[in-house]
């Protein structure tokens, strides 16, 4: 296969991401300044990527086909707004910079569907739903909005050159494997708590992915890169359901009254965030519930 640089190696996606592009055969190189990277990466270096000098001496060091860049501070309001912002931004700009310059042939930026804009104090209204990748982006943090800053810089950097082709691609709430059985998730609830108290995950509509799945999801961009059409583009990635008991026909509209008339057409399990794009382009979809997986 290939050679590919993680970074953001021992995050919460960066584990499975490392873990499932090596069992698809690739030499997995993680980066990350913080202990935990899983053992299936060939080597992990504990790089500063806020340095632009860094990424360079980084991706020169390794010299890899692709790279996949996760690393963030990954939780709104974890950090000052004007840290994350600051953080989140120049990590986008260095990676990309890097990978042009020395000639990755390939490279996934992670995004955020939060970058839609739902939580907003003052409110939020989708125009349609399920949510796609055309629904207008209304940021209102500094999360949030260095995700999309993020997403444009990709964009700005696909259209300045012909050798690296790139994309970026928006995660669902990620599940790692360990919360299936009950360990807190980032907002420091349990799965059976956000299924037992919908307020929880109201707010962004009951997402959710499953890490191994978005392992498998980058995987299938990386090899859908080589296709002119998926370059420059954004892909939203999350579960084939909802992490709700009910249908969100019936259940969205009641912990969040402004979708009433909206939900209607959210039928059966199905979820708010379609990855319909991800699976005519890439021939990807989630393959794990919270059904199967939940212990």
């Amino acid at each position: 296969m290939s050679r590919v640089l993680v970074t953001g190696s021992a995050g919460r996606l960066g584990r499975s991401v490392v873990t499932s592009l090596a069992a698809a055969g690739h030499e997995v190189i993680g980066v990350d300044p913080a202990p935990g990277s899983p053992p299936e990466a060939a080597a992990v270096l504990p790089a500063d990527l806020t340095d632009l000098g860094e990424a360079h001496s980084v991706i020169a060091r390794f010299r890899p086909e692709a790279v996949v860049h996760l690393a963030a501070i990954a939780v709104p309001f974890s950090r000052s707004e004007a840290t994350t912002f600051r953080v989140n931004t120049q990590l986008a700009f260095n990676v990309c910079a890097a990978c042009v310059a020395l000639g990755v042939d390939r490279l996934v930026v992670a995004s955020s569907p939060t970058v839609i804009g739902y939580g907003a104090p003052g409110g939020w209204t989708p125009s349609y739903l399920p949510l796609d990748e055309d629904h207008p982006t209304e940021p209102w943090n500094a999360y949030n909005l260095s995700k999309l800053v993020a997403e444009q810089t990709m964009k700005a950097f696909a259209r300045s050159t012909e050798t690296t082709r790139m994309a970026a691609f928006r995660p669902c709430f990620v599940v790692a494997p360990e919360e299936w059985e009950g360990a807190p998730t980032q907002t420091g609830h349990t799965i059976t708590e956000r299924l037992e108290r919908p307020e929880l995950g109201g707010t962004s509509l009951f997402n959710y992915l499953d890490a191994r799945d978005a392992g498998d999801f980058v995987d299938a961009l990386l090899a859908g890169l080589a296709r002119p059409e998926t370059n420059g583009e954004v892909f939203f990635a999350g579960a084939a359901d909802a992490l709700a008991r009910e249908p969100l026909a019936e259940l969205l509209p009641a912990v969040m009254p402004e979708t009433k008339g909206l939900a209607s057409v959210l039928t059966g399990t199905a979820p708010a965030f379609s990855s319909a794009k991800a699976e005519r382009l890439l021939g990807w979809t989630a393959k794990r519930s919270w059904r199967t997986e939940l212990s």
